[in-house]
């Protein structure tokens, strides 16, 4: 038997097992023998030359992953948003390269990838499915665009997205694992834990610990259990856009409100746009800022003022000392102290050092040694 036939076979043992007590620690197992068989399959497929993905360099300040079906319109919106000039038209899932383009707004460069359609079964490998999902796992942010009329289309978006590793929208599990030399397996958890100690073990051992010491400080199920022992999940934020708008019947409303909801989307936090008639974009890019959670700081030169129109693009949370970092040079080495006016400062031109937390719209003054 193939190795793609021994994860179907798992699957549908999984997939046909009722879960309860009595079947939890045999589910644990199967779940912990799938993800290791799916580790080796992509081992396999890398070696053989049919795991690489897409070579795409991540520039600007951040990288946004849009991904949707097939025709849902994201070449459109890429040239709407960049002036990419991406192909635009009907084409096959396997012809089209991640398309780049940049969007520019409150002085950030913010790279959009249009990533071609996902089909389902891509994570499993179908087409270049498993191509084009590794890069969705380097980006910043997902921003998924979806047909109004086929809303179910977020399920399997989602769906492919996490055969492939991709968490949306979770942070990863409090889970540290500490190989030792012997005393077998000792799992102390923070909370009271609905998973039995014996499930826990179990998916440990199939993963290869057989002396560890493993600590929990979350309530997990199997699922997390699993993610938390792997560790090698990315965990990134989404937010999700309906485009064609313009073709929507009123009537409709109520029956997509609804679709949104079944899928815990509140239609308030949806984007509705248009990207062939320029409609929306706008609240469109203000969400896609408010996502990635990035901060100006504008930098005061000395002799030159402040530079108002060139900031200095940053994470939020961000220290002097990740400023010093993201301008590169010697300017950690020859630090001395900063000045910062803004929002984080208590006063004007508050002497700091590089510990000081920024925010949005700070003025920074750089004061180094000569």
């Amino acid at each position: 038997m193939g190795l793609e036939e021994e994860i179907e076979e798992i699957r549908e043992e999984i997939r046909t097992t009722p879960y309860n007590k009595s079947t939890e620690q045999h589910i644990g197992r199967l779940k912990a023998k799938l993800a290791e068989k799916k580790e080796e399959l992509e081992r396999r497929q890398a070696s053989s030359g049919g795991g690489g993905g897409y070579a795409v360099e991540k520039t600007g300040d951040a990288t946004v992953a849009m991904v949707g079906f097939p025709s849902v319109g994201k070449s459109t919106l890429l040239n709407a948003l960049t002036n990419a000039d991406s192909e635009v038209g009907a084409y096959e899932f396997t012809t089209l390269d991640v398309n780049p383009g940049m969007l520019k707004y409150n002085g950030a460069n913010i790279q959009i990838l249009d990533v071609p359609g996902l089909i389902e079964g891509a994570a499993s490998g179908r087409g270049d499915g498993k191509a084009v999902l590794s890069v969705v796992r380097s980006a910043d942010l997902v921003l998924m665009l979806l047909s109004p009329y086929e809303i179910e289309q977020y399920d399997r978006l989602r769906e492919e997205l996490y055969d492939n590793k991709v968490r949306l929208d979770a942070e990863p599990p409090r889970i540290s694992v500490a190989r030792k030399g012997k005393g077998g397996l000792d799992v102390t958890a923070s909370v009271d834990l609905d998973l039995e100690e014996d499930t826990i073990t179990e998916v440990l051992r199939e993963h290869g610990y057989v002396n560890a010491d493993v600590t929990i400080g979350e309530q997990v199920g199997v699922d997390r259990l699993i993610d938390g022992v792997m560790d090698n999940r990315e965990y990134i934020p989404s937010i999700v856009a309906v485009n064609k708008a313009d073709l929507l019947d009123e009537a409709y409303l109520d029956t997509l409100y609804e679709g949104l909801r079944e899928r815990d989307l509140d239609p308030e936090e949806v984007t509705f746009i248009s990207a062939e008639q320029g409609k929306g974009l706008d609240a469109l890019t203000e969400r896609l800022w408010d996502a990635l959670g990035l901060i100006r700081v504008y930098m005061e030169k000395p002799g030159r003022g402040v530079d108002y129109e060139e900031p200095l693009v940053l994470e939020e949370g961000a220290t002097v000392d990740d400023a010093c970092r993201k301008l590169g040079g010697d300017f950690e080495e020859r630090f001395r102290f900063a000045r910062v006016s803004g929002p984080s400062a208590k006063h004007d031109r508050q002497q700091v050092g590089t510990d000081h937390e920024l925010a949005d719209e700070d003025v920074l003054r750089l004061v180094l040694r000569r």
